[in-house]
């Protein structure tokens, strides 16, 4: 206990203790710390499966803090109003927090820090989700990368900080202030019938963090650039759910996968230029924000996409398109939360140029049902697949999906984990989808499997075509 005003660590997505440079500034301040997570307006809007994650990783971190000595506050409204509030009722001095880096977050922490200062409380805003600022990678005109391999040229070489200690123990305030409970919060409520299903999928906190990637640098990083677009087979990191919420940091990733490297590990440089792909992502985020709402390029923003939701957009987001790999990956999101990323490629081309769909609609939908939903990866991911964003894959570069499945998954071991439709005892993955599925859509394993709701011939002229005819308009 102490007599010192505490200060308030503003938790948002850095659900860890060790490698977390606010906590450890908070920490090193002398002063109590009073962890309070703050479900304001900006985090209410997440789509349902990004809330009910959240949810579950503060259920763990509460846990955490609690070994720590500590405790985990929440409170709901205005971040702005509830840290005045906070303040008044413990005669905190200062706040520090950790940086996010999408519009809404700038301009509400901006204004945040301004007031807080304003009324002679310190107010520090902290690195720790990216392993580079994203204002500090800069081309040698002094502009911001537009392309991911001049990106990793300038900052494959460059100092990643040291990884920080977590605390034994946090130093508790004289009093607590009340603190809303988590269940009542029913984070879970947008996922109806799914989230069960869903949970079981998940691995949350920071120990769970920590296993996966001691587990993927020990057995899979070896084969990872060579087995990584294999879906049916266990060579990713599956790290993509824990990095979102800052369960562990990328200079954790960043630092054992170096060392595993000088053990001699191969795979391992594919996987650091992942992590840079990630920060490649906030970098055009932050340097061009309009990446989140409109597309990149200025001639794309005419393009004729459909922005309806017709029977076949239906088809795609319920697995129901007749197309095993499209259908197999959009089941696996709806059971698991998260997809293959060679999946993701396959089922946004196929949105995006078979059904001649805009990918916002596609990443609206992604922005729903990931629980490792990502603002920044999100937007960069749809937009390099439809051919709008920076660095993307050429529009005419249509993937086949059948092709896709022969070439990455021979022996149907992906299908058969994800479709139960002509299969005389699915396996429970399969079976899955059926309980997560809402009763609307009316579905049943015993069905037969559904028809092409497209031909991949013709669905691909017809993208072609518009792609050459806007081309002579411009």
């Amino acid at each position: 206990m102490s007599s010192r005003p505490p200060v308030i660590w503003w938790i948002r997505r850095d659900l860890r203790l060790g490698d977390n440079p606010a906590l450890t500034a908070a920490v090193n301040s002398g002063a109590p710390v009073l962890p309070v997570y703050i479900l304001d307006e900006q985090e209410e809007a997440l789509g349902a499966a990004p809330k009910f994650r959240l949810g579950l990783g503060l259920e763990h971190f509460g846990q955490d803090l609690a070994k720590a000595g500590s405790r985990l506050i929440l409170r709901r409204g205005n971040a702005r109003a509830v840290l005045q509030a906070l303040i008044k009722d413990t005669g905190a001095g200062a706040v520090f927090w950790s940086r996010l880096y999408d519009p809404q977050a700038i301009t509400r922490d901006t204004d945040i820090k301004q007031q807080l200062k304003a009324q002679g409380i310190k107010a520090e805003s902290h690195g720790g989700r990216l392993l580079f600022e994203p204002w500090t990678a800069r081309t040698k005109a002094d502009g911001m990368f537009k392309v991911f391999t001049p990106f990793w040229k300038a900052v494959r070489g460059r100092d990643v900080a040291s990884l920080l200690p977590a605390p034994a123990k946090l130093s508790a305030p004289d009093s607590w202030p009340a603190s809303e409970d988590l269940a009542s919060w029913h984070m879970d409520a947008a996922m109806r019938r799914g989230a069960d299903v869903v949970k079981r999928y998940c691995r949350a906190g920071e120990a769970a963090a920590q296993a996966r990637l001691d587990e993927f640098l020990e057995h899979a990083v070896d084969a990872y650039k060579a087995r990584r677009d294999f879906p049916g087979e266990d060579a990713t990191s599956g790290l993509s759910e824990n990095l979102a919420w800052g369960e562990i940091s990328p200079h954790r990733m960043w630092h054992q996968g170096r060392a595993a490297m000088e053990r001699g590990s191969q795979g391992v440089e594919h996987f650091l230029k992942e992590i840079a792909w990630r920060e490649f992502a906030y970098h055009l985020m932050y340097n061009s924000p309009q990446i989140l709402t409109g597309s990149w390029r200025e001639e794309w923003q005419a393009f004729p996409w459909s922005q309806d939701i017709t029977p076949q957009v239906q088809a795609w987001q319920r697995g129901q398109t007749g197309y095993g790999f499209v259908d197999a990956a959009m089941r696996e999101l709806y059971v698991t939360g998260t997809m293959h990323n060679r999946a993701r490629m396959i089922v946004a081309s196929f949105l995006t140029k078979h059904l001649m769909t805009h990918w916002k609609i596609g990443m609206d939908w992604f922005s729903d049902t990931l629980v490792d939903w990502d603002p920044a990866s999100n937007a960069m991911g749809w937009q390099w697949v439809a051919g709008s964003g920076p660095d993307a894959a050429p529009f005419f570069r249509v993937f086949n999906p059948s092709g896709q499945l022969e070439k990455f998954d021979p022996e149907g071991t992906y299908t058969r984990r994800w479709i139960a439709e002509g299969q005389g005892s699915p396996p429970p993955t399969a079976l899955d989808f059926f309980d997560a599925a809402p009763f609307s859509w009316d579905l049943a394993p015993d069905m037969p499997r559904a028809d092409p709701v497209v031909s991949l011939q013709a669905g691909r002229e017809r993208a072609l075509a518009a792609y050459h005819a806007a081309r002579e308009t411009r």
